[in-house]
């Protein structure tokens, strides 16, 4: 399993954007074992929607829906640890989108990641490993 930041599914969405085939061949090469918290389907399908428009968003939320990308609930002992995270990682303004794909691999003991942000990944020390693997 990996867990998937916004970074990546806004990539592969945007064909213009640098990474684009590194993300795109990401969500292909590893379909049916991607994870998306709660958080960063907010952010990306308001991302996808602000700067690729409606159609975009609605084939991002399509993804979402038929469990392309598996949707994952961040519960309540999840929210103690995003404010943990939050507070401890201050300094690099982690938030709670990127402290719910840290909790959410910790939670299912997920060790990569998918991700552009490798400045605060490999930084933050998860609780289930000594680091996180980042991909792509």
């Amino acid at each position: 399993m990996i867990v998937v930041d916004t970074g990546v599914v806004f990539g592969a969405a945007d064909r213009d954007d640098p990474d684009h085939a590194g993300c795109a061949a990401v969500l292909t090469e590893h379909a049916g074992e991607l994870v998306i918290p709660t958080p960063v389907i907010v952010e990306t399908s308001w991302l996808v929607a602000d700067r690729l428009g409606a159609a975009a968003e609605v084939g991002f939320l399509q993804s979402v829906n038929s469990g392309e990308l598996r949707r994952v609930d961040l519960d309540a002992t999840d929210w103690d640890r995003v404010v943990e995270l939050v507070e401890r990682y201050a300094d690099l303004n982690l938030g709670l989108v990127d402290a719910s794909v840290v909790t959410v691999a910790e939670r299912l003991r997920i060790v990569t990641l998918a991700t552009l942000n490798h400045r605060d990944f490999t930084v933050v020390r998860p609780g289930h490993c000594d680091s996180f693997e980042l991909i792509p």
